[in-house]
């Protein structure tokens, strides 16, 4: 791609950071509290994308009232912020990814359908000063495919969305990103493989971190 950009938005899970273990390990303390079954890590990994209630509505056994998912979510959300998130890295490249970018000039962004405390707090203890800006979902902010939270994100950079890309690792990340009437760049090395992305047709596959630079624009002077 010839084009080049100065405004990088990207998805959080399975795109900047893999926060996969942590989420089985709290999603399995709130079923063990429920006294339910514990689900495995590939379980889990097939409910993330659409936010905590999703993702907790899906983990809870089949039969499960709507009142009892709600109390299992309620649950989760008010243990996120006090763990320490301890097995929650960012991905071999990212850190290195960002800190170029922000040398050449260019802002970062990060939207993410988490819940938004808990976007702030993960992106402060993983990648402290290196995202410009930060959101997830709330009140304001549907979750993604919506195209809100990455047109606001890209506003308050003092970008446009000529002049932005999103880069997500789902098939709804690339869905946001042309709703939002942006570029966008799928990763290879998220939470879901190549050929979930062929129906999705994002305008570019990325293999690692570092081939994002290309897409950069100079550092003026």
């Amino acid at each position: 791609m010839d084009k080049r950009f100065d405004t990088f938005v990207f998805d959080l899970d399975g795109t900047l950071l893999d926060t996969l273990d942590d989420l089985a390990v709290l999603t399995n303390q709130v079923l063990r509290e429920m006294g339910w079954p514990e689900r495995s890590v590939p379980e889990i990994l097939s409910y993330v994308g659409n936010g905590v209630r999703a993702l907790m509505y899906q983990a809870v056994p089949e039969g499960t009232t709507p009142e009892d998912a709600e109390r299992a979510m309620e649950r989760w959300s008010a243990l996120f912020p006090t763990y320490p998130n301890d097995l929650t890295h960012p991905y071999p490249g990212v850190v290195e990814l960002l800190e170029d970018l922000r040398r050449r000039g260019c802002k970062v962004g990060v939207v993410s359908n988490k819940f938004e405390a808990g976007v702030h707090q993960i992106v402060g203890k993983c990648l402290p000063g290196l995202v410009d800006v930060a959101h997830g979902e709330a009140p304001d902010i549907p979750r993604k495919p919506d195209p809100t939270g990455i047109l606001r994100t890209i506003a308050e950079l003092g970008g446009t969305p000529e002049g932005a890309i999103f880069v997500g690792d789902s098939p709804s990340d690339i869905s946001a990103g042309k709703n939002a009437g942006v570029v966008t760049a799928a990763v290879e090395w998220g939470y879901h493989p190549v050929e979930d992305f062929a129906e999705a047709q994002p305008d570019l596959m990325v293999a690692q971190p570092a081939d994002l630079l290309a897409l950069a624009t100079a550092k003026a002077g």
